[in-house]
């Protein structure tokens, strides 16, 4: 379903599907109208053909005490030849025929229609299980006064008619398959032509995602071209951010070192100060560290989830050991690729490092820590065997200053920040409880 949703929203595949239904609906649809044209126009030479051949017959037709005489030879010698394949036969007003062609002899007489006098019909019949063309004639002799209609009737095997047909499908629909594998060799060429540029964009995002380009260099198409300068222009100003982010933060730090250290000199400060000061420090420090390592690396670089995940792992291992509770890691990438946070590295530490600390104070023997990766999608699962949470505590739990119960050490405070964080990256944070263990579980899900 996923690789359905992923075509559906190619522009490569609407490229190649609207080619090869253009291909495939088209070409067959002129075959079929070339083909149905050929047939009309077969049909019309065999009743002009048949139409000759009527007034041939009449021209020697003579009528006589209401008797039909015709000469013993006809001018065309198929009418003369038995089972030639060309027959006439005339018919009276009583719808009988009073007069055949030698090759007709031995036939059975099919039922023939009699059109109004002066008035012709082409129609089709079986002979012996064979089929014919029929072309009829209503004409009427005047004798002593009284009109005599008779019907003149050329009848015309088929076969040859039909086998110039198949011949002529078969010729075209060979003609047409081989044209159609010639567009799609074309369509082909022409889709690696036009989506080249989109392929060179690609992988100069790619390039930037990684690292090895600070913007986009090369030339595109008017309509690439505008937006690759966009992107550049947001790349630009999205370092200069940074670097004023960096710059405001350490200007902040190094002008409140002075004063605290001016305030902890003073000799009346009693021991809770001094640490709430140490404390204040710390927190100065630990933000102009995050400042500079935000600065170094930017958002389109992306980080990778194993190596923050493996290292919280074997430390918190180590804290928790004399607890006895055991941290289990799994890692399911899709397609081999690693897992990748779009994000600083700080950020995604503090966002992991905040719910397992969490999970092995709420745990009572297992924590699990779940990375999986879809096509587009990052998923992190935390998961423990502890009490759980109710829903009040689910809802309570992401609050500044708000701890639940089952966590019996730090500050609520933790977990809003991973609520921020999660946030700030448009991803989404999803609480419940766990299948396996029977604890909570706690979802982080990012869009790739």
């Amino acid at each position: 379903m996923t690789a359905t949703r992923h075509w559906r929203h190619s522009l490569k595949a609407r490229f190649v599907l609207s080619g090869l239904l253009l291909i495939v609906v088209l070409l067959p649809a002129i075959g079929f109208t070339v083909n149905k044209a050929f047939e009309r126009q077969i049909a019309l030479s065999i009743e002009n053909q048949l139409n000759a051949y009527m007034y041939s017959i009449l021209a020697v037709t003579e009528v006589d005490n209401g008797d039909v005489n015709m000469p013993p030879h006809l001018v065309e010698n198929q009418f003369n030849v038995i089972g030639s394949g060309l027959y006439a036969l005339v018919s009276n007003e009583q719808h009988k025929v009073v007069w055949s062609s030698g090759s007709f002899f031995g036939l059975k007489t099919p039922t023939l229609q009699q059109p109004p006098v002066g008035e012709s019909q082409f129609y089709r019949i079986k002979i012996d299980k064979t089929k014919h063309v029929v072309f009829s004639f209503t004409v009427s002799f005047a004798l002593n006064k009284q009109l005599i209609p008779i019907t003149i009737h050329i009848i015309k095997d088929e076969s040859d008619y039909q086998l110039q047909a198949r011949e002529f499908n078969r010729t075209l629909w060979s003609w047409i398959g081989i044209l159609m594998l010639f567009l799609v060799a074309i369509q082909a060429i022409w889709l690696a032509w036009t989506l080249k540029p989109l392929r060179q964009f690609s992988d100069e995002i790619t390039l930037v995602e990684q690292g090895k380009l600070t913007e986009l260099n090369q030339q595109y198409p008017n309509e690439l071209n505008i937006l690759a300068k966009q992107l550049n222009v947001l790349l630009h100003t999205e370092q200069q951010q940074r670097k004023r982010y960096r710059n405001a933060l350490s200007d902040l730090a190094h002008s409140l070192k002075t004063p605290l250290a001016v305030i902890k000199s003073q000799p009346e400060l009693n021991q809770d100060s001094h640490e709430q000061l140490d404390h204040i420090n710390h927190i100065i420090g630990y933000q102009l560290k995050k400042a500079q390592s935000v600065a170094a690396n930017a958002w389109h670089l992306g980080v990778n989830v194993d190596d923050t995940a493996t290292k919280l792992v074997r430390t918190l291992s180590k804290i928790y050991h004399d607890s006895h509770k055991d941290i289990d890691y799994q890692l399911t990438q899709h397609n081999d690729q690693a897992a990748i946070f779009k994000g600083d590295s700080t950020d995604l530490s503090e966002m992991i490092g905040n719910l397992l600390d969490n999970a092995c104070k709420a745990a009572k023997y297992q924590v699990l820590l779940t990375v999986e990766t879809t096509i587009d999608s990052l998923h992190i699962i935390v998961e423990d065997d502890g009490p759980g949470l109710t829903e009040v505590q689910q809802t309570l739990i992401f609050e500044r200053g708000a701890r639940a119960d089952t966590y019996q050490q730090g500050h609520g405070i933790g977990l809003a920040i991973v609520s921020d964080l999660v946030n700030s990256y448009q991803g989404k944070l999803n609480v419940g409880k766990s299948n396996d263990l029977g604890g909570a579980k706690f979802s982080l899900t990012f869009t790739l």
